[in-house]
């Protein structure tokens, strides 16, 4: 068992070696995010804005490190672009999906995809499995499900379970105070099922089970399904008043990572595709000096 945890931790440490490596340009592919016209935030798949920017192909690797596993997780290569307006990152992310999977029911699951970028984008580069302790991450997560509720109202019970019946809801006999026991996730204020006015989730985190959804929400975006291909894009404001996201400018050079899950395959939580880091450069010569944003959109 010690050999196996001896093994076990230095392949980690070579995975987290290679980020850091690949984040100097010593290897890999690097993301160039150019600068575009503009200073509102960046959210649409097909603006013309994206023929400017670079693709590049990043190669997925199933997550098969901690439990559950999913050794046959479906995505094996993202095609990833970056822009910038001076105010706003975005990135394009596009990959093949056949099952177009934006309604969760009892044992199904949505699709999704992330980009991972460091908080201190100057510092060490930490893990891209999540982040490490003292090296936090900001991992910014667009749900189908959530774009589907924007686009189309959320859902009810009985669009989502066509034969379901009851009498009686608690808060229609009980006062608000005795009803929210059967409020579920609502009632213990789990912020991933209260109303969303964006469909992509920002979090933190500094390792393997320490995500955190940040009480202050500065990423957006939009996501959009045609011919069995997803094409995502996740945006933040460059710098803001957000001290657990990156504060970037002209010229940084950082890394980003992505993680993606195809609901269709049964893949939710730690089960999904994941890369390791990329490097990301902040380039480009500004065609609108636009102020900086320094707060939530």
């Amino acid at each position: 068992m010690n050999a196996l945890r001896s093994l076990f931790a230095l392949w980690l440490a070579a995975v987290w070696a290679a980020g850091a490596a690949t984040s100097e340009g010593q290897e890999g592919p690097q993301l160039v995010a150019v600068t575009v016209p503009g200073t509102n935030p960046i959210v649409d798949p097909d603006a013309r804005l994206w023929q400017q920017a670079p693709a590049v192909e990043v190669t997925m690797l199933p997550q098969t490190i901690v439990v559950p596993q999913k050794p046959d997780a479906a995505v094996r290569q993202l095609k990833v672009q970056a822009i910038h307006n001076t105010n706003w990152l975005a990135f394009r992310i596009e990959w093949a999906d056949p099952t177009r999977s934006d309604r969760i029911v009892l044992d199904n699951f949505g699709d999704q995809v992330a980009v991972e970028l460091p908080v201190d984008p100057h510092g060490p580069v930490p893990s891209p499995m999540m982040g490490n302790p003292g090296g936090r991450v900001n991992i910014m997560q667009w749900r189908a499900a959530f774009q589907h509720d924007i686009d189309h109202g959320p859902p009810t019970v009985q669009s989502l379970y066509p034969n379901a019946w009851a009498d009686v809801y608690p808060d229609q006999v009980l006062s608000a105070a005795d009803a929210r026991a059967y409020t579920g996730a609502l009632g213990v204020e789990n912020p991933i099922s209260r109303a969303v006015a964006s469909p992509v989730l920002d979090q933190m985190a500094e390792g393997w089970g320490t995500m955190t959804v940040k009480p202050e929400q500065y990423a957006v975006g939009r996501g959009v399904w045609k011919d069995g291909r997803w094409a995502v894009v996740i945006a933040r404001p460059l710098v803001s008043d957000d001290m657990a996201g990156p504060r970037l400018s002209l010229g940084d050079r950082t890394v980003a990572a992505f993680a993606v899950w195809e609901g269709g395959n049964r893949e939710v939580g730690s089960r999904k595709s994941w890369s390791t880091w990329v490097p990301l450069v902040i380039g480009g010569s500004p065609s609108n000096r636009g102020g900086q944003a320094r707060g939530k959109p």
